[in-house]
């Protein structure tokens, strides 16, 4: 097999691939040879049709079988010998495979760039740092039985915090705009879930009152058409109805699993888990800078198949979000542009080749004890846990995940190990939400965002975890790409 290498961008590789005839004949005429003792024609006793025949009538298509047999065999065979490490599939075209000449055939693809590590001294990471008070705890635990509250009907005009249900309907300039009524509508006033000027106007109105006011939309309204536009509401109250806190009881403290211990042990059980989840949001919050500051700190030219691929994951992602239950397991046949996934998809590829440099570069390999506790870890959520320990050991698809969640972990704390790394005091709730390192330009933006992140950690640090996302997917699926060819 003579093989010749051309290339032709920076990454994109052509080879030429030449099998002697003699080879390509030989394999062509034993598949006719089958053939011939398996193949019935009229005419012809079984095992008796003269080759002859057999190459006139299936001649052609076995040459092109086994053609394609060949351009993959010997195209492995060829990357192999040239040590070439392809990115993807090759797109092959054959040149020659008439009889009595060479069978000739192109492989072009590219490969993987070569990854220069940049100085890992630069990279600069904040760490927060806090205790989870007793103070926290209680703020915890206010949270939980505020998320929990129920509604009690109430005689008396609407004031902040009640729970309003109402019929109306909006007017502008005497005619009705779309979505401008609805009927059982229920929101909290003071909550911010209704325009300024509608919350204010339903104060006071107790069931069954009846109100009019106006309402301007806002300048940047989500409906372009009534942005700036005053409209004027009639309303029907239906329901006042004030929030009522649960008591901290055992019937409140058996919806955490806490059967036994009262409050104190209650307050043990909210901490561990606050603890839990501090403890993922600052590992969470130093892999993105890690890993953002690695891509930052490297300029790489990525092949055009890797991007490719990496989009239409992103798309299909994207897509099963949009499922809906009545779809099962099929997404919805949405279009959705390239450009809106090029960015991450880039990234996404860049910081995976890069981890994989910096785990070769180091000699890393997932450590077993560290494996083990993870998997240990999943495991702890379920009702047998010996039996889930052995799933993901007897399970090597499953196994190599965890393993490649490991090795990024080691990758990122090889890193740390070289980065200067300032430490932060905070509070917990400044961890959690990620203001502790949020830069101060940014502050109003992270400070909005901070209740609802604050918000949805509270019920996770309220229960044990369930789930466990395994950090890493693309970094890892990179790394084994490549360490795969």
């Amino acid at each position: 097999m003579r093989i010749s290498i051309e290339t032709t961008s920076a990454l994109e590789r052509r080879l030429t691939i030449s099998v002697p005839s003699e080879t390509f004949e030989e394999q062509i005429s034993s598949r006719l040879g089958k053939a011939a003792a398996q193949v019935r024609l009229p005419g012809y006793r079984p095992g008796k049709i003269p080759l002859k025949e057999i190459r006139r009538r299936y001649g052609p298509a076995v040459r092109a079988e086994v053609a394609g047999e060949l351009m993959q065999s010997s195209f492995v065979e060829a990357i192999q010998r040239e040590e070439l490490a392809p990115a993807g599939s090759p797109s092959l075209e054959v040149v020659k495979m008439d009889p009595g000449l060479d069978f000739e055939f192109t492989a072009t693809f590219e490969v993987f760039p070569l990854v220069e590590l940049g100085d890992l001294t630069k990279v600069k990471i904040k760490k927060s740092q806090a205790e989870i008070t007793e103070s926290d705890i209680d703020e915890m635990i206010e949270k939980l039985r505020e998320q929990r509250k129920t509604w009690t009907s109430v005689d008396r005009g609407a004031e902040v915090d009640d729970q309003v249900t109402l019929d109306f309907v909006g007017t502008i300039d005497d005619e009705p705009f779309e979505g401008g009524n609805g009927e059982g509508i229920s929101f909290v006033i003071g909550a911010g879930q209704m325009l300024e000027e509608f919350d204010r106007g339903v104060r006071g109105l107790s069931a069954t009152d009846a109100g009019t006011f106006t309402a301007t939309f806002p300048d940047d309204y989500q409906a372009a058409e009534l942005q700036g536009k005053t409209a004027t509401f009639e309303v029907t109250i239906k329901e006042v109805a004030q929030p009522e806190l649960p008591e901290l009881d055992t019937e409140f403290f058996a919806g955490f699993a806490v059967e036994e211990g009262g409050p104190e042990a209650f307050r043990v059980e909210i901490k561990a888990n606050m603890e839990r989840e501090y403890n993922a949001a600052l590992a969470s919050q130093i892999k993105t800078q890690v890993m953002d500051q690695l891509h930052e700190l490297h300029t790489l030219l990525l092949p055009r198949t890797m991007i490719a691929r990496e989009i239409e994951a992103l798309k299909n992602q994207m897509l099963q979000q949009f499922r809906t239950p009545e779809q099962n397991a099929t997404a919805p046949d949405i279009d959705l542009p390239d450009d809106l996934f090029q960015a991450q998809a880039e990234k996404r590829i860049a910081v995976g080749l890069i981890v994989n440099e910096v785990v070769s570069a180091a000699s890393l390999e997932p450590d077993g004890d560290r494996v083990k506790a993870r998997i240990e870890m999943l495991a702890a959520a379920y009702a047998e846990p010996e039996q889930v320990v052995n799933y993901y050991y007897g399970n090597a698809e499953q196994l190599q995940q965890i393993e490649m969640a490991v090795l990024e972990d080691q990758v990122i704390d090889h890193i740390l190990d070289k980065a200067e790394v300032e430490i932060i005091e905070a509070s917990y709730s400044s961890v959690i939400s990620g203001t502790a390192i949020a830069p101060a330009a940014s502050s109003e933006t992270a400070l909005e965002s901070a209740d609802e992140r604050t918000h949805e950690a509270s019920d996770k640090a309220a229960v044990a975890d369930d789930d466990d996302d395994e950090p890493g997917a693309a970094a890892a699926d990179a790394a084994s790409e490549r360490a795969t060819e």
